[in-house]
């Protein structure tokens, strides 16, 4: 550029010697002032003499124009120049960041991506917003390559107005910062592309593990409710439907259990269960048949201080049984509306026979039957002094009288009859109020009772 105007100025000097030569004048030199417009003439005391010539003139506003768009190229490309920079930055950048993730991912059996590495600016920790990131950073480059492109067309546009103005052309950009800037910029553009292709493979990888563990941790519960459940049931199911005991172990109101079945109507009853109990005074009420308008209905009832009584449509028997001293007995209840007969055994051994025991009176059908209350209506309104307290089992019902060597092997273990009215089964009761069921067998409990 300095050359060009050095020529500039020589043809300048020749044109006006050539000028003075063919008018026959002459010439002179003058030393020009430091910093002063070659351009311009100056006197021998350093004033400025205006020149007269239209070709001075021409040539100075051509240089003066030549010298702005000389200025504006250099801004250009000094911005140029820093886009490449921070170019140049991001790309070594994401350079070194996949070199650090294909070393990391060489020493691990499953690759992991650290969403805390910034590789491009400032990236989001989600995928999904890391991929958008990436794009509206690929559409900012490629804006900024436009703006680059538009600004060298400006430039060659205005450079070659000048060279139609001034007689001389200032050359465009190299080609090469061109195709330098478009293969950095491909160069990012597929480092980018790179990067999404892994986030994706990185959120389906993820997702995966995700659904896998959730499946793992749905069967792992599964499994332990299904344990549980079994165990639940190891618990309450017994060796036998009739292998069980109901426990009262208060003297209160609200601990009972509760005979599924009702009774039909009857003419004669045999009634045998085991009784454990040690309470006194009195070991309160086995059981009670109430029935809409008569409550007691059946009823055995051991209160207070009084012997064990046998209640049969509220009438009154008194039975020769003793049962308060914590051992396991066997007793077994009989009764016909004829003549109102009864029997008493226990521990397979008749004890005590009567009569006019509500004699002609038939068994009143569809009431309740209760294990350890009396009922003062049906179903309820228990009375706590008469609560039995101590444990029951093999409650068992038949609608006949049973014969003694029937009930003999029953009491000795030798034979077991369930109830052809109320069986003792385990579904058949149901507890209230804190009362519980317990596995037990009877024959073999007995023979470690002291």
């Amino acid at each position: 550029m300095l050359a060009f105007l050095v020529g500039l100025l020589y043809l300048v000097s020749g044109r006006t010697v050539r000028a003075q030569d063919a008018t026959g004048s002459r010439f002179f030199c003058s030393a020009i002032p430091a910093g002063a417009d070659p351009s311009c003439s100056f006197d021998p005391n350093g004033n400025r003499v205006q020149s007269t010539s239209p070709v001075e003139d021409e040539l100075r506003n051509t240089i003066l124009q030549l010298r702005e768009n000389i200025l504006q190229q250099k801004e250009t490309i000094v911005s140029q120049q820093g886009t490449i920079k921070e170019l140049n930055s991001k790309l070594a950048r994401c350079e070194a960041a996949a070199e650090d993730s294909a070393s990391r991912s060489r020493g691990q059996s499953s690759r992991r991506k650290d969403y805390s590495k910034n590789t491009m600016g400032d990236l989001p920790r989600d995928p999904t917003e890391t991929i958008d990131q990436l794009g509206k950073t690929m559409q900012g480059l490629k804006g900024r390559l436009e703006n680059l492109e538009q600004q060298q067309l400006r430039a060659n546009t205005s450079a070659a107005a000048a060279a139609g103005a001034g007689g001389n052309a200032v050359g465009p950009l190299p080609a090469e910062l061109r195709e330098l800037l478009k293969h950095r910029l491909g160069a990012l553009e597929g480092q980018l592309l790179r990067k999404v292709a892994e986030l994706e493979e990185e959120k389906s990888q993820l997702y995966n593990e995700t659904a896998a563990h959730r499946q793992r941790t749905e069967s792992t519960l599964t499994s332990l409710l299904e344990r549980i459940t079994e165990l639940e049931r190891s618990n309450n199911a017994f060796k036998s439907p009739e292998d069980f005991k109901v426990s009262l172990p208060l003297r209160t109101n609200y601990l009972y259990g509760r005979i599924k079945k009702s009774l039909p109507e009857m003419y004669a009853f045999t009634v045998c269960m085991w009784l454990k109990s040690s309470a006194s005074p009195g070991i309160g009420t086995p059981f009670s048949y109430g029935v809409p308008g008569q409550a007691n209905e059946i009823v055995l009832i051991e209160w207070g201080n009084n012997p064990i009584e046998l209640l049969v449509n509220d009438k009154v028997a008194q039975l020769p049984l003793s049962v308060s001293d914590g051992r396991w007995h066997h007793i077994c209840i009989t009764w016909t509306t004829r003549d109102g007969f009864w029997e008493a055994y226990q521990d397979g051994e008749r004890l005590g026979t009567g009569e006019n025991l509500a004699p002609w009176h038939p068994i009143k059908p569809g009431g309740v039957i209760i294990l350890g209350q009396e009922q003062d209506m049906v179903g309820g309104r228990f009375d706590a002094t008469q609560a039995f307290v101590g444990e029951l089992s093999q409650f068992n019902m038949w609608d006949r009288v049973l014969r003694p060597v029937d009930i003999m092997g029953m009491a000795n273990c030798s034979s077991y009859m369930p109830g052809n009215i109320v069986p003792w089964i385990d579904t058949n009761v149901e507890v209230m109020g804190g009362a519980s069921k317990a596995a037990l067998e009877i024959c073999e409990d007995r023979m470690f009772e002291p």
